[in-house]
């Protein structure tokens, strides 16, 4: 990480843990918004205007928080709007890099090696991690954002004047069950996947394991009442929430994060629920398995060899 704007030793994967073990996620730094009059957001500053190509986004195949934002993106046809870079899947001692992988990029806009470069670049005594999503502004050399879950708010609202308003991901008739039903499935499965595959005690491992399969059964039955999508026929903020993690979880979770009780696969409803997803247009270009595999069995404190396995066919 990033200390008073200085690299400190390698990458590693654990942020912080609590005495138990548990693996703890950092908190966002930047939160401002952008709005379709660059008035304030939720959070932040204003000043950002919805504006055609003055926003870019960096991203990481490998990485969920990310891909729901280029989700976000191509449901809402911004893709003419906001221009992507997507980084090298293979973590370094640095952290995220550019180039250097099929289907990655340069970053063209800044000529920045590591993310973390990007982030010293807006504040020089930033301390911290370099994560993904990034969201800047291209006029103002600035980060605006780097919280995927804002930054799928503000594309589905900010940008209506230049495109339309299309799908609505946050209908205001299911507001307060998408929050709801977001949170849990953060806390139990987004995240709890992760809480498993970095816990440093067995308690903690065991403790996130059981969230992790509470969660995909209690999704398991709710899809089998024969709706479409988590919150009835309307696909919503919650499915794109949910698809990223299921999406990696045969070819990542299972093994690698040893949440191993069955696969995607094993389970009808949610793997029919997970092709449906993948179906619908513009989804399957935010999906790219070859980085998924890459990505995460890069990670050298789970797998010191660095070897990728070939399956599982999917």
């Amino acid at each position: 990480m990033l200390v008073n704007g200085q690299w400190q030793e390698k990458w590693q994967p654990v942020q912080n843990k609590d005495e138990q073990g548990r693996f703890i996620r950092q908190t966002s730094s930047f939160r401002n918004w952008i709005t379709p009059d660059g008035s304030p957001g939720i959070t932040g500053e204003g000043g950002f205007k919805a504006e055609a190509d003055r926003y870019h986004l960096y991203v990481a195949y490998i990485c969920p928080w990310a891909s729901r934002t280029l989700m976000a993106r191509s449901l809402k046809g911004l893709e003419d709007i906001i221009s992507v870079s997507v980084v090298n899947p293979k973590l370094t001692d640095q952290g995220w890099k550019f180039g250097g992988f099929n289907g990655s990029d340069e970053d063209e806009l800044n000529g920045a090696t590591y993310m973390h470069e990007l982030y010293t670049k807006v504040a020089p005594d930033f301390t911290g991690r370099a994560t993904v999503p990034v969201l800047w502004d291209k006029k103002t050399n600035t980060i605006v954002n780097n919280e995927s879950a804002d930054i799928v708010r503000m594309f589905n609202t900010a940008f209506v004047n230049l495109v339309g308003e299309g799908i609505d991901l946050v209908p205001n008739e299911l507001a307060t069950q998408i929050d709801s039903l977001n949170s849990y499935l953060y806390e139990h499965l987004n995240n709890g996947v992760y809480q498993a595959g970095f816990a440093s005690t067995q308690e903690a491992y065991e403790e996130a394991y059981h969230k992790v399969f509470l969660a995909l059964d209690s999704m398991e039955a709710q899809l089998s009442d024969g709706r479409s999508f988590i919150h009835g026929d309307r696909l919503t903020e919650t499915d794109l929430r949910l698809f990223v993690t299921l999406v990696r979880f045969d070819v990542a979770y299972h093994g690698l994060f040893k949440c191993n009780r069955n696969r995607i696969s094993d389970m009808p409803y949610l793997n029919a629920y997970l092709h449906r997803i993948l179906a619908i247009d513009g989804v399957k270009d935010t999906v790219n398995i070859e980085h998924i595999k890459a990505g995460y069995y890069s990670v050298k404190a789970l797998n010191p060899t660095g070897i990728v396995p070939l399956g599982p066919e999917l």
